[in-house]
């Protein structure tokens, strides 16, 4: 069988050839771009693992593209077209909105896990346009939209493939077109799942339900699931279904950030000798910094890696006294983390609703003011498609040394938040940033509790994690200090996207803008 023009190392090679041959048997064949209907009954689950710069998301990308070059379809979570007996689908998925971001900017059409369960309900005039769009019907006329308005639609689908950016971009609100959500009945077809480190049985179980061909793409070296024993979804496949990658290709081979993460896996390094190798790395490239002390001013969009609750408090208080920040109430620009969502079991919908809009537990959110209704906050969702929403919600502030958390925008029920400034490393799995400060102290620490995660030192695993959230430069703290900030807080940068929807009580609808 023979790989595609673009140059695999022989470890992606082979997995390609697997993967491929896993495919002919289930009806795709890659290598003549033809296909046959799916089988009924025939399940498969394959795991991809290897370690950071080892070309996971390469190979991912290039089955996609293999994939959708013979046929298939392409699945997103804002819009699937009418089923045919006879068409074949993909969907990737990653479990965060951010992790499914930094696939989509590499090229690769990503979405959540959460918008693959939950489908969204079109309004059948204007689902003749995403038909249309889609490929599968004839342009419409539509009452109220002029033929200026969908030549904007399609111009902005050429470029983007969002149904509902389209939409928008021919004058259409949410509240027209997306009518509300279900949870999904049918099967798909095959199913891609990056940072299937991430999944817990449950998810595993809720996909396989799912898609009968499931690929997951994991790193068997990051932290396991809290309440899994260290055990990750796919250490439970047997040797024949996990295809290794163990080799670091070219353009990681001269990354310090991979260097260092790649050196914890030498058993008889120590925490004090790897401090060491920082330093060095510092000393010879600017992409890894020795800091002395916190940088208050990325912490606003860079939250500062940690891995003691107590330390992420301490933190967060410090940013906020740093910022100004009143104790009664939020700055806009501040950073949130979604805690989860607050509701009563009879309000399955609404929180379909907001989970739909991308505020799952563990969503990295920028506060950007009050809402328009009491209780509602204006919300900038990070990596999300359509990121703006304005929600009834609840956030809390931790404070050191006590017990209960300062509320200073609460809703009577709602999307949940903490503040984001820093977290732990656990939490941030999944998601990676242009610069990343990782506070050495707490990992020393975890170095001196001796303690172990599948007969690895809990410490390696997480300054594993925390190193390759790093996209292009890594702070190393070394010091409980913070640098004050060099401005004050700004939502500048989040200007230009869509309005505000808003999610709440009512049905969703559009608020103002931002100004």
């Amino acid at each position: 069988m023979q790989a595609p023009a673009l140059t695999f190392s022989d470890d992606q090679a082979e997995a390609y050839d697997r993967l491929t041959a896993a495919f002919l048997g289930a009806g795709i064949d890659l290598t003549e771009a033809t296909l046959s209907p799916m089988a009924e009954g025939r399940t498969s689950v394959l795991a991809v693992v290897g370690k950071a710069g080892s070309g996971k998301t390469m190979l991912l990308a290039e089955m996609y593209r293999g994939l959708k070059a013979a046929g298939v379809e392409v699945i997103s979570g804002d819009y699937e077209g009418r089923k045919r007996k006879d068409r074949r689908t993909l969907a990737i998925l990653a479990p965060t909105n951010k992790a499914a971001s930094v696939l989509r900017l590499r090229g690769v059409p990503a979405t959540t896990i959460h918008r693959i369960l939950y489908t969204p309900v079109y309004d059948p005039e204007y689902e003749k346009i995403a038909e249309w769009l889609a490929g599968n019907g004839p342009r419409p006329s539509v009452e109220g939209l002029t033929d200026v308005a969908l030549d904007r639609a399609f111009a902005f689908y050429q470029q983007v493939a969002s149904i509902p950016g389209a939409l928008a971009a021919a004058g259409l609100k949410g509240s027209d077109f997306i009518k509300g959500w279900k949870r999904r009945e049918e099967p798909l077809d095959v199913g891609f799942v990056d940072e299937a480190s991430m999944l817990d049985e449950r998810q595993l179980d809720d996909l396989r339900e799912i898609f009968p061909t499931l690929v997951l793409f994991g790193d068997p070296a990051q932290l396991a699931p809290v309440g899994s024993s260290g055990e990750m979804v796919f250490d439970k496949l047997g040797e024949s279904r996990k295809l290794v990658l163990s080799r670091i290709h070219r353009q990681a081979e001269d990354n310090p950030i991979l260097d260092l993460a790649h050196a914890l896996g030498d058993e008889r390094l120590g925490f004090e000798e790897f401090e060491a190798m920082v330093q060095a790395k510092a000393r010879a490239d600017d992409r890894v910094v020795w800091a002395e002390r916190v940088e208050a001013g990325l912490m606003a969009r860079s939250p500062v890696l940690v891995w003691r609750n107590a330390t992420r408090v301490r933190l967060i208080q410090a940013f906020r006294n740093a910022y100004g920040a009143p104790e009664d109430e939020l700055l806009p620009g501040e950073p949130l983390i979604c805690d989860g969502i607050e509701l009563p079991l009879k309000h399955r919908k609404k929180r379909i609703d907001l989970e739909a809009r991308g505020l799952i537990k563990g969503a990295q959110v920028i506060y950007l003011g009050e809402g328009n209704r009491e209780g509602f906050a204006r919300l900038h969702v990070v990596g999300a498609e359509e990121p703006q929403v304005s929600a009834a919600s609840i956030i809390k502030i931790e404070k050191p040394d006590e017990e209960e958390p300062f509320i200073p925008h609460a809703a009577r029920m709602g999307a949940a938040f903490l503040h984001g400034a820093a977290v732990t490393i656990h939490k941030a799995q999944g998601s990676q940033w242009e610069e990343v400060q990782v506070f050495a102290p707490d990992l020393y620490a975890a170095a001196q509790s001796g303690r172990s995660e599948a007969g690895v030192p809990l410490w390696k695993r997480l300054a594993y994690v925390a190193i390759t959230r790093a996209q292009h430069r890594l702070y190393w703290v070394v010091r409980n200090r913070l640098a004050r900030p060099q401005a004050p807080l700004s939502i500048d940068d989040l200007r230009g996207a869509p309005a505000p929807l808003e999610l709440g009580e009512a049905s969703p609808r559009l608020s103002g803008d931002l100004d």
